[in-house]
């Protein structure tokens, strides 16, 4: 499922995993959009808490600490996450123009409060050794997921998928269900995604559900995506990075991959 909205100043919510497609999804999701000295708290009796910064500066407030976020945008700029567990309250202060993406979900376990800074991004950089003719070079960023965090019932962390290029690709799926939150270099940028047996436009402050069949992400030239991927670990059943290919694009994975790719004959 794909979802498109109009945001507004203040909380913005897309689902919830007590109804609709968020129980599939099993996870809240919201983009909180602040302005220069709006502020904004949170306390969730049952609920583990992510709050991702897309872009913007503001000061994040929780427990005994203090964290300042200046992130101008999320292309060129690691993101700054922080995870909280449940019945732990945090306040977000806005010093400016501030997007922040916030994903939930249930957790009885207790563990402590974690801000991630840039520095603690995990960032690989996929496809940059020409795989596939250049077409799926791509940054995959991890805040935490099952290594870092294994405590929580989430992964949380970026793609920034290049213009005309794409990402989670070659085709794969996993059981677990996932939700990609797109944001776009330009707010008329737009893009394709594959998911639940389906193919949907995706656009500036979209929301995709994954919840079965493969998937995967395009970008229109001239448009650079960088879009939040959360999992939700299943029951006895964690995302650890899974990933279950498609066994008619398999030959896509191999190294000579290239040799089996029609180039175009030179000067045409």
């Amino acid at each position: 499922m794909y979802m498109d909205k109009q945001v507004k100043r203040g909380y913005n919510e897309y689902i919830r995993l007590d109804e609709g497609i968020g129980k599939d999804a099993m996870m809240d999701v919201a983009l909180l959009v602040m302005e220069d000295g709006d502020t904004w708290s949170c306390e969730e009796p049952e609920k583990e808490v992510a709050a991702l910064v897309f872009d913007g500066k503001c000061t994040i407030k929780w427990e005994d600490q203090s964290y300042d976020v200046d992130r101008p945008n999320p292309f060129d700029y690691n993101p700054s996450c922080l995870h909280v567990c449940k019945g732990v309250k945090f306040e977000i202060i806005a010093h400016g123009p501030c997007n922040i993406y916030i994903q939930k979900t249930l957790n009885e376990k207790t563990f402590p409060s974690k801000m991630y800074k840039p520095e603690d991004t995990d960032t690989w950089a996929r496809g940059n050794k020409g795989e596939l003719m250049g077409c799926i070079k791509r940054d995959v960023r991890t805040c935490f997921d099952l290594d870092n965090a294994p405590y929580s019932n989430m992964v949380l962390g970026e793609v920034v998928n290049l213009p005309g290029k794409w990402s989670s690709y070659p085709p794969h799926h996993h059981p677990q269900p996932e939700c990609y939150f797109y944001r776009f270099d330009k707010p008329m940028g737009f893009g394709a995604g594959w998911g639940n047996g389906e193919i949907y436009e995706t656009h500036h402050n979209g929301l995709a559900i994954i919840t079965d069949k493969m998937h995967s992400q395009v970008t229109a030239p001239g448009y650079s995506c960088c879009y939040a991927w959360g999992i939700r670990h299943l029951p006895g059943d964690p995302w650890d990075k899974t990933r279950i290919d498609d066994e008619e694009h398999l030959w896509l994975l191999e190294d000579d991959a290239n040799d089996h790719i029609w180039h175009c004959p030179s000067g045409n």
